[in-house]
């Protein structure tokens, strides 16, 4: 079994190239996809659920219409681990290579 161990802030923000359009605070990393309609929105959902399952580590979320909100975290180390990463690169790869495009929400 790996030990799962908290990067600290300056690892996170010398790796954040790897994650572009993720923003880390309050020990989380945070990104906003917003898409056409609903049902884009809950299929990337789906497809994220399906891709966190096979990871074993599940994001916090919330779905508010065409809009996802998605906070990584590990609370067992009560911050970042290297499986917030690895799943938020996931995460990008799933909607570079998706057919459903999501839109840039407002910051």
């Amino acid at each position: 079994m790996t030990t799962l161990l908290r990067l600290s802030d300056a690892e996170i923000s010398s790796r954040a190239s790897e994650f572009p359009g993720w923003h880390f605070s309050d020990k989380q990393l945070k990104r906003t996809f917003q898409f056409a309609d609903f049902v884009s929105a809950f299929g990337f959902m789906t497809s994220v659920a399906l891709l966190a399952e096979r990871l074993q580590h599940h994001p916090e979320w919330c779905n508010v219409f065409n809009r996802v909100d998605i906070t990584l975290n590990t609370h067992e180390v009560d911050g970042v681990s290297e499986n917030d990463i690895v799943l938020a690169m996931q995460i990008n790869k799933l909607v570079a290579t998706s057919s459903v495009e999501p839109t840039s929400p407002p910051i």
